[in-house]
């Protein structure tokens, strides 16, 4: 390790109570995607004074950017946490809970706006000795489609960037462990929202009826053969339906029956084959029932590609840092969700990787749950990992 980094690690260190102070207080005010106003003016303020670069509102929205220009010549690299809640209500019963009713920092952005900010404010203050520039994205908006990636690259957030580096914590990954992955790292998405549209009638006289009830209920099922004999049994993919609206009388035939869902795949090609084979299936259902339909069909992530050779100089990097908190650095394989870090990795070099956050001897609660947490631990580690990655980034750059 050298002196930089040294430094580096001992003031981040010094700092671990301010991360996890700064994580409570926006736990305790989490705001939804596309309405984060005033996370947007806390993480502004924050670099009030300080000597760096800010530009705020990007986007057309709540992003931020914050350029550190180190005092040598060398590349430009991005690193980049988002802000956003989720529309759920907390039952953690933590003492810094969210004060919001029915939203709640349920997948951890709160802990990467944290960590984000304290090694942003320690690289300033190391800035002379730093070769290139750091360019911290502070997005809004990830959770909810279209993103806040893609406003944020339309505004040129990426212009004049080598590469991107993300970090997500896990509440599903031991503490201590960090992973990375080439290639795909994170599902590719689509949704959709179908409305099937028959005649309604009496449970009495169901011939005189054209009941969406069962057209819905046979469609769900043969929906789930397009995985099973559309996709190859290599490439990995998924239909769900995630609700089914036809809640009625029990004597009545439903006219109309809404279902509503999400497709992920890993491959871009099989995002086409499972549309096609959706679509044709659903025209086949409503023809063989006599009803008709109304589809919203939308993709909208990405896959989130990892850089093979950047990813491996970050794996590497990681293994060689010697983080006294960190037990393990591995390759965690792909991860289901979507993520829309996807857009970054579409446009540079990227490499989007994970801290383990799961508090010991707890049960494993996963993102985007009413009781979700992180072992705050990860927060330091978080810092120490991506500025020790940052760092290793620059000087290879510079040489």
């Amino acid at each position: 390790m050298t002196g930089l980094q040294e430094e580096l690690m001992k003031r981040l260190e010094s700092k671990e109570q301010r991360i996890i102070e700064l994580r409570r207080h926006l736990h305790r005010h989490p705001e939804l995607s596309f309405h984060e106003t005033e996370t947007a003016k806390y993480i502004a303020a924050f670099y009030q004074g300080q000597d760096c670069k800010i530009q705020t509102n990007i986007g057309g929205g709540n992003g931020i950017i914050v350029d550190i220009k180190g005092g040598l010549p060398g590349p430009n690299l991005a690193i980049r946490a988002d802000f956003d809640a989720l529309p759920i209500q907390e039952a953690t019963g933590l003492p810094f809970a969210s004060e919001t009713p029915g939203v709640m920092h349920a997948c951890g952005h709160d802990g990467h706006t944290a960590y984000m900010l304290i090694l942003a404010e320690t690289l300033i203050e190391l800035k002379d000795q730093l070769p290139g520039t750091i360019r911290v994205i502070h997005q809004p908006a990830e959770e909810v489609p279209p993103g806040g990636a893609i406003g944020m690259i339309k505004a040129g957030c990426l212009d004049g960037i080598d590469h991107v580096l993300g970090i997500h914590v896990m509440s599903m990954m031991e503490l201590g462990e960090i992973g990375c992955h080439p290639g795909s790292v994170h599902t590719g998405r689509a949704t959709f929202k179908v409305k099937l549209q028959g005649k309604g009638g009496h449970g009495s006289t169901p011939q005189d009826a054209n009941d969406t009830i069962v057209a819905a209920a046979q469609f769900v099922s043969s929906v789930q053969t397009i995985v099973s004999r559309r996709i190859s049994p290599f490439d990995a993919a998924t239909v769900t339906i995630g609700s089914f609206d036809g809640k009625g009388s029990a004597n009545v035939i439903k006219d109309s029956v809404t279902l509503e869902g999400d497709v992920r795949i890993m491959k871009e090609a099989t995002r086409e084959i499972v549309e096609k084979e959706f679509k044709q299936l659903l025209a086949g259902t409503c023809q063989a029932f006599g009803i008709e339909y109304e589809l919203d069909y939308v993709n909208d992530y990405p896959v989130c590609v990892n850089d093979a050779d950047f990813t491996e100089f970050v794996s590497q990097t990681l293994e060689n840092a010697h983080i006294p908190e960190v037990t393990k650095v591995w390759d965690c394989g792909p991860q289901t969700p979507s993520e829309d870090f996807a857009y970054y990795a579409k446009e540079r070099l990227s490499c989007f990787f994970f801290v383990g956050a799961h508090i010991k001897g707890t049960p494993m609660v996963p993102h985007h749950h009413p009781k979700f947490n992180i072992d705050e631990k990860s927060l330091i580690i978080s810092a120490k990992a991506m500025g020790n990655v940052v760092l290793a980034y620059l000087a290879k750059g510079a040489d």
